[in-house]
């Protein structure tokens, strides 16, 4: 038993002096690892079914993120959910608004259906109504044109793609775009211009080569001698903020529970209320006043005051 318990004590020697490290110090380092990859992985898990999309989760912007034969799949997933059987003509409004659906009739020849597989579209059944198959040609729309442009599909393409239809669209630079379509690219893009001279834009250390350092794409219009450099970036996706509600305790005391409300509802105002003719009968010696000030110095020297002023 001495001899295994030396051995094991030489093992863990020899292992401490080859790693530089005591023998704890190692395992701890290598279980940490471990539990890295672990969370990793984990992560990876969540993130992947974040982008499983059903029926259920998709939406006018979700749903350009699929493909056509996504679509098959779903629908045909869609016949075991009774509640995504009852409202399957909206789901199929949302798929509509970022594909193109074509309905083969039953009667057409084969030469229909490779005709519609020649122009892209991916073709197969679905069940919709009534359990009847029917054979549909799903073609996503293609964004060709700067009014292919909506916010639900605009944080769906990449840069180069918006880059792409900037430049088949227009050559009168981006002041000659629609305030609506500058509003969409916007909203996704981070975007910035410049008009310089032709032999400047490229200056070493300027505008340009610094845009291109920081990830931007970017899009050339010529204007006679100068030049006009659109800038785009892909806009990070800001976090919706979640509105917060406290919580009401009834145990709490209310501040304003003492506070007494004077109702003055039926209170008349001060300019509503009339003022009485004085009586004549409780004029008295006491009360009665004038509005002349007769003085209160002495009359005599008053009246010599009187005197004097008639003199003059």
């Amino acid at each position: 038993m001495s001899h295994v318990i030396f051995s094991l004590l030489l093992i863990i020697r020899i292992i401490e002096s080859f790693f530089h490290f005591p023998l704890h110090i190692i395992f701890f380092i290598v279980s940490l690892r471990c539990e890295n990859k672990k969370n990793k992985n984990r992560s990876m898990e969540q993130q992947t079914e974040k982008k499983v999309l059903t029926l259920k989760t998709l939406n006018k912007s979700t749903v350009w993120d699929i493909q056509e034969n996504d679509i098959f799949r779903m629908l045909e997933s869609a016949d075991k959910d009774a509640e995504v059987k009852e409202n399957l003509r909206h789901f199929v409004d949302i798929i509509r608004s970022a594909f193109m659906i074509e309905e083969i009739i039953p009667g057409d020849s084969k030469v229909i259906q490779t005709k519609y597989e020649k122009l892209g579209y991916k073709v197969g059944q679905v069940k919709l109504d009534n359990d009847k198959k029917i054979t549909w040609a799903i073609k996503k729309r293609p964004i060709v044109r700067v009014t292919d442009l909506t916010y639900e599909n605009i944080r769906h393409i990449t840069a180069a793609k918006l880059i792409e239809v900037l430049d088949r669209n227009f050559g009168g630079g981006w002041d000659s775009l629609s305030q609506s379509i500058k509003d969409i690219i916007e909203s996704g893009f981070d975007i910035s211009t410049t008009t310089l001279p032709k032999d400047r834009l490229h200056k070493k250390g300027g505008l340009y080569e610094k845009k291109l350092a920081d990830g931007f794409e970017v899009l050339e219009v010529a204007k006679g001698t100068w030049v006009e450099a659109i800038f785009a970036k892909v806009k990070p996706e800001a976090e919706k903020p979640r509105m917060k509600f406290n919580s009401y305790n009834e145990d709490e005391e209310d501040e304003d529970a003492d506070v007494v409300i004077e109702d003055n509802y039926n209170k008349p105002d001060e300019d509503d209320i009339e003022i009485e003719d004085p009586n004549d009968d409780e004029i008295t010696e006491d009360n009665y006043s004038t509005m002349m000030d007769l003085g209160s110095g002495d009359p005599d020297e008053e009246a010599e005051n009187l005197s004097d002023y008639g003199e003059e």
